[in-house]
């Protein structure tokens, strides 16, 4: 698997700055592509007149394989990311050779988490997104000793995310499928990571999606928490080596 490039989605409401603390370790050894998704960073959001999907985030990750003239990589994504690298498993199952799902998880959204997720994205069109959004996220993507250097990172990643595309990401998660499906039928080398302390997709969302992929490995890190290539660089760097290079 060494020779086949490994392409990294970022989470929310982040982009891919987020990866900055694995980028050499991964780098030294592996190809590594980290795009902004649509709407965030400094990717632009389309005007398509549709309802935001993941679906169409799978396209432009395939768009982007197509411009980069890549067959097929080892896709990985942290949370969100996670949930579009299965939206292009969904889509193309045939451009992934390798599967790094990052404190993540395969289930659809209850209905409460949707609704909130709808709330989000109606007070990011209204508002922006600074000043409350990171507040109200941090206690849940960090774990409760992460650092002032993380908690500040985190913090000013968020702050500088265009409210449209956050409010596209939102919706866009909140109407996403249940992907186990998906998952059991992906017969490719699998590596999934989650913080021990995770409280957004805990541990038992990871066990389940290594259960159901065919070729996975599990690997669970201790004290941190949602955010672990932040949290934990030297341990998501280390998993993704061991199962990938």
């Amino acid at each position: 698997m060494a020779d086949l490039p490994l392409l990294l989605l970022h989470a929310f409401p982040a982009d891919a700055r987020m990866w900055q603390r694995v980028r050499d370790p991964l780098s030294a050894r592996l190809r590594l592509i980290t795009p902004d998704q649509r709407g965030l960073g400094r990717s632009p959001l389309p005007e398509t007149g549709r309802e935001p999907d993941l679906a169409d985030a799978a396209r432009d990750v395939l768009a982007l394989l197509d411009k980069l003239e890549l067959e097929k990589v080892v896709l990985g994504g942290c949370s969100m990311g996670g949930y579009l690298a299965m939206a292009v498993l969904r889509a193309a199952p045939e451009r992934v050779g390798g599967l790094v799902l990052i404190d993540t998880k395969a289930s659809a959204d209850a209905p409460e988490a949707a609704a909130n997720r709808r709330k989000i994205a109606e007070r990011a069109e209204s508002e922006g997104v600074t000043g409350w959004l990171a507040e109200s996220m941090l206690p849940n993507l960090l774990a409760e000793n992460a650092t002032p250097d993380v908690v500040e990172t985190v913090r000013e990643i968020i702050d500088s995310q265009p409210p449209a595309g956050v409010a596209w990401a939102a919706r866009a998660m909140a109407v996403r499928p249940d992907s186990l499906d998906v998952l059991a039928k992906a017969d490719v080398p699998a590596l999934v990571v989650v913080g021990e302390q995770d409280k957004l997709t805990p541990p038992e969302q990871a066990k389940a999606m290594a259960e159901a992929l065919p070729g996975a490995e599990l690997a669970v890190l201790p004290g941190v928490g949602h955010l672990t290539p932040l949290e934990d660089p030297d341990g998501v760097s280390d998993a993704i080596l061991r199962r990938f290079s």
